[in-house]
């Protein structure tokens, strides 16, 4: 893996990884005691994963229900903590079962520490998941 000197840097490397549909590789740029919460999770959807094994599990089936093409509208916003940064975008491409457009919005704080992400809170869109094939996490709903 190539060294990633800025937060930035590195997650704009992961946004390429999603769209090689390199799940393990996006995984291994996560510290093996790394966090990843929703806190919009809709009820039966996971909002907090603890350590880089429960993140691999839950981004494993990912690619097999979004087909990802592209992050438009990305912008990435510095914070005063220089391994934080706030990230705006959208992810866009088309569900797998369906056929149907995929189009989400995100908000991300992330946190990155010695090159690996220690912190991932996705402010996604919920209503996006009600889409027949979204599902790529087997929740409980």
């Amino acid at each position: 893996m190539p060294v990633h000197t800025s937060p930035t840097e590195l997650y704009r490397h992961s946004l390429r990884l999603l769209l090689d549909k390199d799940i393990p590789a996006w995984t291994g740029l996560w510290a093996e005691d790394g966090v990843m919460e929703f806190p919009f999770a809709p009820e039966g959807w996971p909002r907090r994963l603890e350590g880089k094994a429960a993140v691999a599990d839950y981004m494993r089936h990912y690619p097999d229900h979004i087909d990802l093409h592209d992050f438009p509208d990305l912008r990435i916003h510095r914070t005063e903590d220089p391994e934080t940064i706030v990230v705006e975008m959208r992810g866009v491409g088309r569900l797998v079962e369906t056929g149907r457009p995929f189009d989400m919005t995100y908000i991300a704080v992330v946190t990155v520490r010695e090159g690996r992400i220690t912190s991932y809170r996705d402010y996604w869109n919920p209503l996006a998941v009600l889409e027949p094939g979204a599902d790529f996490a087997g929740s409980t709903r």
